[in-house]
């Protein structure tokens, strides 16, 4: 293949892109890719995560424009392209029973429906490969489920052209992964990498509920190397600053000790329209040689 190849990241919420494949996305970027982040919504009804900020009456009243601002230094910090989808965030409901969702948000639109603007998109950009999150959506949150419903919707009808005539000429991507950053594979050889140190870890008690959650365990198809792009990650991830605690969880095992245990993100292949062999090191595998 000759043309410049092109990578589109299909995300729930503006702080998503930096917390589940950023490094990656750095990387190939680096590597002379075209990256694009699609943020399905604003992150409108997220609450203010940082314990620093919390109880700023400026960001509780202008949550949407100040989360939009930390996603462009983001997306400045990753060096990719970003566009919005335009839904409503749904937040994420607590309580027993929970409360029904607000009324005109992302998680309530017809799938069918709401997909037509991510088919747009990607004849707009024309990816060669997808990623997004798998049925559960990483975790059960109703716009990361939804997320992954258009996204399926949106790559089996992105290159028919009788799905979707007024979305654009049609394109059809070439593969489509699910986001494993968060595996039970990385998590165990980070923590027991730490108590072989002599270092406490902060992921006891994470695997403690993982032991007891009735989860199965995905398939990790697809490694990618990038542990050269750990702190652009992290840099990223700071920068939603409403999201993130510099302090907190996320930053707890030193950095030489993640690039020495477990130096590649993770994705599950969902589906491919080019041969490829697993497991896999690059996301563009087979793409790359296909005519």
């Amino acid at each position: 293949m000759t043309e410049q190849l092109r990578l589109m990241a299909v995300h729930a919420h503006p702080d998503d892109e930096s917390s589940k494949g950023a490094a990656t996305m750095a990387k190939y970027v680096a590597d002379g890719v075209d990256v694009l982040v699609a943020t399905c919504t604003g992150g409108e009804r997220g609450s203010v995560l940082n314990p620093k900020l919390q109880g700023d009456p400026y960001i509780l009243e202008h949550i949407h424009e100040v989360r939009a601002k930390e996603m462009e230094e983001a997306r400045q910090i990753l060096g990719v392209k970003q566009a919005w989808l335009g839904f409503v965030d749904s937040g994420l409901p607590e309580g027993d029973p929970l409360p029904p969702l607000p009324e005109g948000c992302f998680a309530l639109k017809d799938p069918e429906e709401a997909a037509g603007a991510l088919v747009a998109l990607i004849r707009e950009f024309r990816p060669h490969v997808i990623t997004t999150y798998d049925e559960n959506g990483g975790y059960p949150h109703p716009d990361h489920i939804m997320t992954h419903k258009i996204s399926m919707i949106a790559f089996d009808a992105a290159g028919d052209p009788e799905r979707y005539p007024r979305a654009g000429e049609p394109w059809t991507p070439q593969k489509l992964y699910y986001n494993q950053g968060f595996n039970r594979e990385r998590t165990v050889a980070l923590h027991e990498g730490l108590l072989a140190r002599g270092i406490e870890s902060p992921y006891g008690e994470w695997l403690k509920r993982w032991d007891t959650a009735d989860r199965p365990e995905r398939q990790l198809t697809t490694h990618v190397p990038c542990a050269e792009f750990f702190e652009i990650r992290d840099k990223a991830l700071i920068a939603h600053a409403t999201q993130i605690d510099p302090d907190g969880f996320f930053f707890r095992v030193p950095m030489d000790i993640q690039k020495e245990i477990w130096p590649t993100e993770e994705y599950e292949l969902a589906q491919s329209r080019v041969d490829t062999t697993l497991p896999e090191s690059d996301l563009f595998a087979g793409v790359r040689t296909a005519g």
